[in-house]
């Protein structure tokens, strides 16, 4: 049996990871002498790259969101926020943030999209706006949602922090929708450390964002360096030879999905401006390693793929049953496989805001919190590795 050390120091892949190179670290730091310049050049490459004619540049996809929310928020007086029952903590936490008021629907556990079926009879007089996720890179049916809000005034907000790069037909996601919003977190298609992107076509969305967004705060000179250093700690220790130590330190809280009650909204630094000096093609090596590490694990694991190749940021894999999602998820925990089980109940179990849905239950979300497993797709991931999540995988269904 292997020792305590001999399981700490083994090779441990991580749940998620972004590319990450030491030159990009460097464009950072020129970022830091030259931030308005560098500021502007990003905007106006996601301007060029997605076809839109507005971006914004914040601290956080999470900050994004709630910019977003709160720009929607002073153009009506409408309050009601339809989100999917199961999705990301972060976008109740944003939808609590901006003053207003989440409103579950239940999903399609085949593709985690609204039951749109129930999203009819959940759309109000009083619904602002419905944020629609494309959870894990699988798109949601945006234009089939356009059509059902549009009829009712409602706005379409498009969450595509986990998708960033993928396109729908040859459309991008998050510019399907009225407005769009990416992430550029530490487990994302790309990263610069945290960081967000706000898109949209709609001039009069894009008055009203820009009015918060030229009063939000920079930066401050601390919170460069602390996120530097960080970035620094990231590149180095997010290698699977060496991610048994930040694994190992329990005050990380790695893999631990938890609900932000402290949210900051700030501009994105010239730091983390300059250090997606070269983002476009990152994105793109990243996302066609995801395609095809996806295609790989579906095969060997004989797994449909409904939307075809495509950048999956984690591979979902729905068990059996709770028991069976458990044993996969304990034995690569052993093993340093780095399977995930993704967030832990629906939006309405969190005991944060709980009380708000006065005991409403959505049997969909909670049967896909209780089976959910994702498995890793980023750059590390040898033949090795994608050998032993399949063997993995084919045991505990074997058991």
């Amino acid at each position: 049996m292997p020792s305590m050390w001999t399981r700490t120091f083994r090779r441990t892949i991580p749940p998620a990871a972004a590319p990450l190179r030491w030159a990009d670290l460097w464009h950072g730091v020129a970022g830091i002498f030259s931030s308005s310049r560098s500021l502007r050049a990003r905007e106006e490459e996601i301007r060029r790259h997605f076809g839109v004619s507005h971006a914004f540049l914040v601290s956080s996809g999470t900050a994004a969101l709630t910019l977003t929310l709160a720009a929607l928020k002073s153009r009506s007086p409408r309050t009601g926020v339809v989100i999917p029952a199961y999705t990301c903590f972060s976008v109740a936490a944003a939808v609590v943030k901006a003053g207003l008021r989440p409103v579950l629907c239940d999903i399609d556990p085949a593709t985690f999209d609204f039951d749109h079926v129930l999203l009819e009879q959940t759309l109000k007089s009083d619904t602002l706006c419905v944020v629609a996720h494309h959870l894990f890179g699988i798109p949601s049916d945006i234009e089939r949602l356009r059509t059902l809000c549009h009829r009712r005034g409602v706005t379409v907000v498009e969450d595509a922090a986990q998708a960033m790069g993928a396109d729908l037909d040859g459309r991008p996601l998050g510019t399907l929708g009225d407005v769009g919003i990416f992430s550029l977190g530490r487990g994302k298609n790309i990263t610069c450390g945290s960081g967000g992107i706000i898109v949209t076509n709609c001039a009069p969305t894009a008055a009203a964002i820009e009015w918060y967004h030229r009063r939000l705060p920079a930066a401050s000179a601390g919170d460069v360096l602390r996120e530097l250093a960080r970035l620094v700690f990231m590149t180095v220790f997010i290698r699977p030879k060496l991610y048994w130590l930040p694994a190992a330190l329990p005050f990380l809280r790695l893999g631990q999905t938890l609900y932000p009650t402290d949210i900051t909204v700030k501009r994105l630094s010239g730091m983390q401006a300059g250090l997606l000096r070269d983002w476009q093609r990152r994105l793109t090596r990243s996302n066609r390693s995801r395609a095809e590490t996806a295609s790989d694990l579906s095969r060997r694991l004989r797994l449909p793929l409904p939307h075809g190749p495509r950048p999956y940021l984690r591979l979902p894999i729905l068990a059996a049953t709770p028991a069976e999602r458990q044993r996969l998820y304990a034995r690569s925990q052993e093993r340093g496989l780095g399977l995930s089980v993704a967030y832990p109940t629906p939006i309405n179990e969190i005991p944060d805001i709980r009380a708000v849905f006065n005991g409403a239950r959505f049997p969909s979300a909670r049967r896909v919190a209780e089976s959910l497993v994702t498995l890793p797709t980023h750059h590390w991931l040898s033949e090795e590795d994608k050998r032993a999540i399949t063997e993995l995988c084919q045991e505990v269904r074997a058991a």
